[in-house]
C-alpha cells in the first residue's frame, strides 16, 4: 500500500544503515518504482548501487533543485553532485505535522554543519567541511516552535556533529534564544554532540545546562596519548579526559562516551585501559567500536595506499568487525574487544558504574527528576523483566535501594539507567559476543 500511490522513492541512508537500505531499494525495484538517492552512504559509495535510478549526492539543498527541475522537463540525469557548501540560512522548518511523533523518544533539530577538527577515521569534513555553517537564532525558534505546537513535550536531539563548532554564535546568539524561549514551557531535555573542550569554557557549560541540555556524545576515543597523535584527535591530546568528562557530569551533562581500540598503536594492554576509563569516568552509554576507514577520510586513503583496506565498511563500528587489515593480530582484536564489553556491560561493573554516575551527575532540570507515563510504564516493566526474573536482581533492588537512600531525587534517572544496562546486553549478546 506505501508503495502502489507512489511515483518514486526516496532513499536517504548512512553507512550503517546499508543493509535495511539495500532491502529498501530491492523492494521498490521489484514494484517497478524508480528509485532517487541520497545522504552521506550514497555520496561517498554511488557506485556500488548501479540499480538506483538517480542520485542527489552532497547537499540536498543545492543538488535537489536542479534535478527536480529536469524531472518537470522530462530529462532527468542520473547524478548530481556538487563541491559547493550550503548555507543554513534558507533551509525550511521540518513539516512535523507529517509525523506521529507520538512513535518516537525525540525529535532532531539542526544548528550547525561542519566541524573545525579533522580526525583522520571522521568522515564529517570530507562530507561537510571544516567551516562551521549554521542557521540563525530565528530559524531555531521557529523549529522548536513547530514542535510545541504539534504537541511535543519529550526530549530534543540537537543533532550537530559538533554543536560547540561556532562557539561565538552558539553563546552570544544561539543559547540566550533558547533560554529565554524555554521559559514556561514543558519540555523534555536538549541533547547533542560536542568535543572535548567543551569541558573547559565553564561560561558555555553553564549556559548549555541553563538552555536545558542534559546530555552530550563526546567522541573520547582512547586513554591512550599516542593513539590520540595518530588518528590526529588533537582536541583531546594533553589533558585529562577522566577529569573533562567529570566536570561535564558534574556540571548536568551527562556523557554518552565514543571509544575505538584498534589503532595502529593499540596494544593487548588497551583492552583493561578502556574498561578502567570507562568505570571510573561513570560513563552509562559507552559505544565502543572497532576502527573501521569510512571512504573519504584521511584514514581510508592511508589504508589503501598501504593496501590494507578489506572489505566494503558495514558502517557499524560495534559489530565487532572492521574493513581494515589491523597491526594487532584479528582474533586478539576481536576477542579483546568482546571481553572489553562483557567487562563493561555484565550486571555487577555495568550497576558499579551507574552509582558513579549518579554520584557525579548534578541535576538541573525538572523534566530529569519526573517519571512521565512512559517511564512509569518502563519502571513497573523492569521490575518485572530485571528484578524478578532478571539475572541482575540483585544488582537492580540494590541500586533502587541505594538510590532512594542517597540521591532520592535521582530515582527517574536510576531506573532510566537499569533500561539502558538492559539493551546494551541485550545487543552485545546478540551481536557481538555470539558473533
Amino acid at each position: 500500500r506505501d508503495l502502489e500511490w507512489a511515483d518514486m522513492a526516496f532513499v536517504s541512508a548512512m553507512s550503517v544503515q546499508r543493509t535495511a537500505t539495500e532491502a529498501v531499494i530491492q523492494r521498490c525495484k521489484k514494484h517497478g518504482l524508480p528509485v532517487v538517492a541520497g545522504g552521506p552512504m550514497f555520496t561517498e559509495e554511488h557506485e556500488y548501487f548501479p540499480e538506483v535510478d538517480h542520485f542527489i549526492l552532497n547537499e540536498a539543498e543545492i543538488t535537489l533543485p536542479p534535478f527536480l527541475k529536469d524531472l518537470a522537463n522530462g530529462t532527468p540525469q542520473r547524478v548530481y553532485k556538487s563541491n559547493e557548501f550550503a548555507e543554513l540560512s534558507t533551509s525550511p522548518v521540518p513539516m512535523w505535522e507529517l509525523l506521529d511523533h507520538k512513535k518516537y523518544d525525540c525529535l532532531s533539530i539542526q544548528f550547525t554543519r561542519g566541524c573545525p577538527f579533522d580526525c583522520d577515521f571522521c568522515n564529517i569534513t570530507a562530507l561537510l567541511g571544516r567551516r562551521v555553517r549554521t542557521k540563525t537564532k530565528e530559524q531555531i525558534i521557529a523549529e522548536l516552535d513547530k514542535m510545541v505546537e504539534i504537541g511535543w513535550t519529550r526530549n530534543i536531539f540537537f543533532v550537530d556533529d559538533n554543536f560547540i563548532g561556532n562557539k561565538k554564535i552558539l553563546k552570544q546568539e544561539i543559547l540566550p534564544a533558547i533560554i529565554e524561549w524555554r521559559k514556561g514551557k514543558s519540555i523534555g531535555g536538549f541533547i547533542t554532540e560536542a568535543s572535548i573542550n567543551l569541558a573547559d569554557d565553564e561560561d558555555l557549560m553553564n549556559q548549555m545546562v541553563t538552555a536545558g541540555f542534559s546530555s552530550v556524545f563526546i567522541g573520547i576515543e582512547t586513554p591512550e596519548q599516542i593513539c590520540l597523535e595518530e588518528c590526529s584527535k588533537g582536541q583531546n591530546q594533553n589533558r585529562n579526559l577522566l577529569e573533562s568528562v567529570k566536570i561535564l557530569q558534574r556540571k548536568g551533562l551527562e556523557v554518552m562516551g565514543g571509544f575505538i581500540v584498534g589503532f595502529d598503536n593499540d596494544t593487548e594492554s588497551i583492552f583493561q585501559k578502556q574498561v578502567d576509563f570507562i568505570q571510573q569516568s561513570g560513563i552509562i552509554t559507552a559505544m565502543v567500536g572497532l576502527l573501521q576507514a569510512l571512504p573519504g577520510t584521511k584514514l581510508y586513503k592511508r589504508m589503501e595506499d598501504e593496501n590494507r583496506i578489506s572489505a566494503i565498511t558495514s558502517g557499524d563500528n560495534v559489530n565487532g568487525d572492521t574493513n581494515i587489515v589491523p597491526v594487532m593480530e584479528m582474533s586478539e582484536l576481536q576477542q579483546g574487544y568482546r571481553q572489553l564489553l562483557s567487562n563493561i556491560y555484565d550486571p555487577k561493573p555495568f550497576y558499579e558504574r551507574v552509582k558513579v554516575f549518579l554520584t557525579d551527575f548534578k541535576i538541573h532540570h525538572i523534566s530529569e527528576r519526573r517519571l512521565q507515563w512512559a517511564e512509569i510504564e518502563a519502571f513497573f516493566k523492569s521490575i518485572i523483566r530485571l528484578g524478578i526474573f532478571g539475572q541482575e536482581w540483585r544488582y537492580y533492588w540494590d541500586l533502587i535501594f541505594w538510590t532512594i537512600k542517597h540521591f532520592p531525587e535521582k530515582f527517574a534517572l536510576a531506573i532510566r539507567c537499569t533500561i539502558y544496562g538492559y539493551h546494551f546486553r541485550r545487543v552485545m549478546e546478540e551481536h557481538v559476543i555470539v558473533a
